[in-house]
């Protein structure tokens, strides 16, 4: 339910379970962490995690959830790998990112959303915590306040908001997230793995947040 295109130098992660609003699975993180730990290893200049239907991901699988997976260290081991990788990450988000979906978008260097997207983390009705680095992550891109408004306030953020806030970084066309997000890896893909890294450590990161190089 992961589809790993392997390609060079832009490798594109796909949640394949469209018929189930791509719902995280314990199979699929652990898929998930595979697949970028491949990716660190493979000398990528950038990384896509995309979608397949209409939806990025509602989140952890409702079952599976039940069973424990909502407070699984498996969320927070996938995005602190995320955010260690030493290439070019983008999120492209083909419609709503929910949940601990929204903990490995946070973790992407950049986030691309159509339209029609929302993203929303509804931690505080549902009786959970978020996992431990998102909300580092969430404040360090739009503020304490508006964090405070999509963790604690449960406010679901469209698209547009999401781009004025700077928690997306830019709108795709309808369905373009993907080739959106494509573009944006251009430079990258033309440049060597190694100073795509170089130009990555230059970028001062936020305090607060793992130190890039540690996984968890």
């Amino acid at each position: 339910m992961i589809r790993d295109d392997g390609g060079a130098p832009v490798r594109v992660l796909t949640l394949d379970r469209p018929e189930k609003a791509n719902a995280l699975t314990a199979d699929m993180l652990e898929a998930l962490i595979a697949a970028v730990d491949r990716a660190g290893t493979d000398g990528m200049c950038a990384l896509i995690l995309t979608a397949a239907g209409r939806q990025f991901s509602a989140g952890a699988d409702l079952a599976a959830a039940r069973a424990g997976l909502a407070t699984s260290p498996l969320w927070e081991a996938l995005s602190n790998r995320i955010a260690a990788l030493p290439c070019l990450t983008i999120a492209a988000l083909n419609g709503t990112a929910a949940g601990g979906a929204l903990g490995m978008v946070l973790a992407c260097d950049l986030r691309v959303a159509v339209p029609g997207a929302s993203l929303f983390y509804p931690v505080m009705r549902l009786g959970f915590l978020p996992q431990p680095s998102d909300p580092a992550r969430l404040a360090a891109l739009i503020g304490p306040a508006r964090a405070r408004m999509i963790l604690m306030a449960g406010q679901r953020v469209d698209a547009q908001t999401a781009l004025a806030w700077g928690l997306v970084d830019a709108l795709a066309e309808d369905g373009a997230a993907l080739d959106t997000a494509r573009a944006l890896a251009t430079d990258a893909a033309g440049a060597g793995a190694a100073h795509v890294a170089a130009i990555k450590r230059m970028i001062p990161r936020q305090s607060g947040l793992p130190a890039a190089g540690t996984p968890g």
